[in-house]
C-alpha cells in the first residue's frame, strides 16, 4: 500500500472506533435471528483462509447432526437480490465465494447486501433447528452473533490499518472474538498474540493444496495473496512455466484469456492451473476458450483443524441453544 495514504489512517481508525462504540453503547441496535449465528471473519482484507474454514466447519457440524447454512454478502456480485445460491449459477449473480461454498459443501448458502434479510430467508427455507455461519462477518456488526471466530494471518501482525495497509480493524478488536484461528505454519506467532493480551483459545488450521496430475503449467489467479498459491504449487514439484495474477475478485475478460493462451504457446505449457475460486469465476464459455488451448485444471485448498472433535465441542459449549432441552423448547415456540 502507498505511504501517501498513511495520513488517512487516523480518519479510518476513528470511523471504525465510532461504529464499534455505537454498537457497544447500544446507540446502534443489532438485529437478531431466531437461530444462533457463528461469524467467521478476519482482521485483514482477504487471503486468510476463511472460505475453506467455513466449508470444513460446516462439514464437521453436519457430522454432529446439526443443520447448517451460510449467510454471505456475496462480494462482487452484480445482483442485490436476497436469494439462495444455486450451485449451478454464476459468480456474477451470487459472488465467487458463496458459489464455491455451495458447490463444495452442498449446504444451503444465502446472499444479500445485508446478512439479516438473508438469514430471515434461510429460516423460512430451511427447517430448524439451524445454525447460521456468517461468512466474513466480523465487521458486520448489524447482525447479532453468538460466537465470533477470527482467522489471523501471520502478516496481520505487521500490517497497518486501511487505507495504508490491509487491516480492517486493529488487534484490540480481537477482544470481541471468542475463538481465534491460526495456520499451523504460523505457530511461532502465538507468543506475539499472547503478548498483545489475547487469551482466547486458538484453533490450529492445517492446509493442504490438492492439485490434479499436471506438471508443466501456466498458473494464474486473482486472489488476495497470489504468491502463496504459486509457491505452494512449486513446493509440490509442479513446473510453473509462467504465472499471471490479477486483483482479488477480478472479472476475467477476453483479453485476459488471450494473454494466458499466448503465455501457454510461448512456454509450451501442458495445462492451465488456477484456484477453485477462480474457476467458479470463469464463465463456461471462458472455460471452453482456455480448454481449447490446453487442459484447464483447478487446485483445491483443503483445511483441517488440529483437534477437530475438541474444536467442535468447544464451539458447541458456547451455544446453549443446542442443548437438547433448549432445542425442544424452541421448536415448540410458534
Amino acid at each position: 500500500m502507498s505511504r501517501a495514504l498513511v495520513p488517512l489512517v487516523p480518519l479510518y481508525a476513528a470511523a471504525v472506533a465510532a461504529k464499534n462504540l455505537a454498537y457497544e453503547r447500544g446507540w446502534a441496535r443489532q438485529k437478531r435471528l431466531r437461530w444462533p449465528v457463528v461469524s467467521i471473519g478476519n482482521l485483514s482484507v482477504g487471503g486468510s483462509g476463511k472460505t475453506p474454514l467455513t466449508i470444513r466447519l460446516a462439514q464437521l457440524l453436519r457430522e454432529r447432526g446439526i443443520a447448517v447454512d451460510v449467510l454471505s454478502r456475496g462480494y462482487g456480485r452484480r445482483s442485490n437480490a436476497v436469494e439462495r445460491v444455486a450451485p449451478d449459477g454464476s459468480a456474477d449473480q451470487f459472488g465467487d465465494e458463496p458459489l464455491l461454498i455451495a458447490q463444495s459443501s452442498g449446504i444451503p448458502v444465502f446472499v444479500g447486501p445485508s446478512r439479516t434479510p438473508a438469514g430471515l430467508l434461510a429460516e423460512t427455507a430451511v427447517a430448524g433447528p439451524l445454525l447460521h455461519l456468517l461468512d466474513d462477518g466480523f465487521q458486520h456488526r448489524e447482525l447479532a452473533r453468538d460466537v465470533d471466530i477470527v482467522v489471523l494471518h501471520c502478516d496481520d501482525f505487521q500490517e497497518r490499518l486501511l487505507p495504508a495497509g490491509r487491516l480492517r480493524e486493529g488487534f484490540s478488536s480481537l477482544s470481541r472474538a471468542q475463538i481465534i484461528v491460526m495456520r499451523q505454519e504460523d505457530h511461532e506467532m502465538e507468543a506475539a498474540l499472547r503478548k498483545r493480551g489475547h487469551a482466547q483459545p486458538v484453533w490450529w488450521m492445517e492446509r493442504t493444496l490438492e492439485v490434479p496430475a499436471v506438471s508443466r503449467v501456466v498458473a494464474f489467479c486473482s486472489i488476495a495473496r497470489e504468491q502463496e498459491f504459486f509457491s505452494g504449487l512449486r513446493s509440490l514439484g509442479i513446473a510453473v512455466l509462467a504465472m499471471r495474477a490479477w486483483r482479488d475478485h477480478h472479472r476475467y475478460t477476453q483479453a485476459d484469456l488471450a494473454e494466458l493462451i499466448e503465455l501457454r504457446r510461448q512456454h509450451e505449457a501442458e495445462a492451465f492451473l488456477t484456484t477453485e475460486k477462480d474457476m467458479v469465476r470463469l464463465h463456461p464459455e471462458q472455460q471452453r476458450m482456455l480448454g481449447g488451448a490446453a487442459p484447464l485444471r483447478a487446485a483445491k485448498l483443503l483445511v483441517r483443524l488440529r483437534d477437530e472433535p475438541a474444536a467442535v465441542g468447544q464451539l458447541l459449549a458456547l451455544l446453549p441453544e443446542f442443548r437438547p432441552e433448549r432445542m425442544a423448547k424452541q421448536l415448540r415456540t410458534p
